[in-house]
């Protein structure tokens, strides 16, 4: 019978080798996601990898990031963004729409379908949402503003109300500025990008609670 005893334990190896594999998060996003002017090591993806790993979390984040991408483009590269190794992912997706001044029905319309898309793959998702500026209009900012929170509670995603939130909380300090971002004003700096991390660490380990 031993070689019973072998194959019996062959497959409990198996199966603790399996349940030893790393989550895997997919960020889907745009140039603040990809880590655009900075050196790789610098960018989001590694800056939050190394912060989840500090406390414990065994994960490996995917850069889906795509500098000047909107949700169009978000949702036309989720399918295969969705690979069957993937266990969750964050969608960091709409400054670009912003600025263009894409209709926010339209912005909606993608997000919703690239959160339809993570629902039917099984996957995990925070949605991270941001804040239009009063300059596109009272309409324009009602609605751009609104479909974040209530597309995750929709869907039921975990739900962070502003990427670049931890970076507005320090803009009254001096030198703040010439810190925290790059000489565009736009794109955080290394610095800047930590602080980012430490803001969203906490909800993405409650994604990675989420993942079965």
């Amino acid at each position: 019978m031993r070689w019973l005893r072998n194959l019996a334990g062959a497959v409990l190896v198996g199966t603790v080798a399996a349940a030893a594999e790393p989550v895997v998060i997919a960020a889907l996003g745009d140039s603040l996601t990809q880590g655009y002017g900075l050196a790789p090591e610098d960018g989001f993806v590694p800056q939050l990898e190394r912060w989840l790993a500090e406390r414990g979390a065994d994960v490996r984040v995917l850069n889906a990031g795509v500098s000047g991408d909107t949700t169009q483009g978000g949702l036309s590269r989720v399918g295969w963004t969705l690979t069957p190794e993937v266990d969750a992912m964050i969608v960091a997706l709409g400054g670009n729409d912003m600025l263009r001044g894409i209709d926010p029905a339209v912005s909606r319309r993608n997000l919703a379908g690239i959160l339809e898309a993570a629902g039917e793959a099984g996957v995990a998702v925070l949605l991270v949402g941001m804040s239009a500026p009063g300059n596109y209009g009272p309409e324009f900012k009602r609605d751009f503003d609104a479909m974040y929170p209530e597309l995750a509670a929709e869907y039921g995603a975990v739900y962070v109300e502003n990427f670049l939130e931890p970076l507005a909380a320090r803009a009254d300090e001096e030198g703040a500025r010439e810190k925290l971002m790059q000489g565009d004003g736009i794109h955080p700096s290394a610095q800047g990008v930590a602080l980012i991390v430490e803001g969203l660490g906490p909800a993405v380990m409650e994604l990675i609670g989420r993942v079965d």
